[in-house]
């Protein structure tokens, strides 16, 4: 794979079943888990496969794209970065979780593209939306892989004491971060 421009732009709602161009799959040999603001890491084969193409379960392209169209609905912004036509990366932030806190709900960059600044170029372009949008904290349920921790961790976000009920709920194995903006 050669070193190409990486072009970021908004997403339509009807381009969210590109979601499936991302290659999620991720040799994880540790995981965090979480103990307030502690974080604990456990050795173990927890890799992920991509994402199904087929079918309507947790890991299929349709529930990646399902999960994007909620948070649309819920006034969200989502972000892409495409390799010429071929969509790499996906951010999505939901404005005023709750007031003044913004949620990081979604972040992939595609295998073969990971650690050559796409998350961080769409991390730091969801913050400023969600900054301008008015919102002082942001918050992020992470997949508790050492790579994805470490990821956020060096952005500046901090494991929270005590995660917001909601989002807990819904991930209680994610490490629940937050961070000022």
């Amino acid at each position: 794979m050669s070193l190409s421009i990486i072009e970021y732009r908004r997403l339509a709602p009807t381009e969210l079943w590109r979601v499936g161009e991302i290659d999620r799959s991720e040799r994880i040999e540790a995981l965090y888990v979480q103990h307030g603001t502690r974080l604990e890491l456990r050795a173990g084969d927890f890799s992920a496969r991509p994402w199904l193409p087929e079918g309507e379960g947790e890991h299929s392209v349709a529930a990646q794209r399902a999960a994007l169209e909620s948070y649309v609905a819920q006034g969200a912004s989502v972000l892409g970065a495409f390799d010429a036509n071929l969509l790499v990366g996906v951010g999505v932030v939901v404005p005023h979780l709750r007031p003044g806190i913004a949620q990081l709900a979604y972040l992939h960059v595609s295998a073969g593209y990971r650690d050559r600044g796409i998350g961080r170029r769409l991390a730091d372009e969801l913050e400023r939306i969600a900054h301008e949008a008015g919102d002082g904290e942001m918050v992020v349920s992470a997949t508790p892989s050492l790579h994805t921790v470490r990821f956020y961790v060096r952005r500046g976000f901090e494991p929270m004491a005590e995660p917001l009920r909601e989002l807990y709920e819904l991930e209680p194995e994610d490490v629940h971060l937050a961070k000022p903006l």
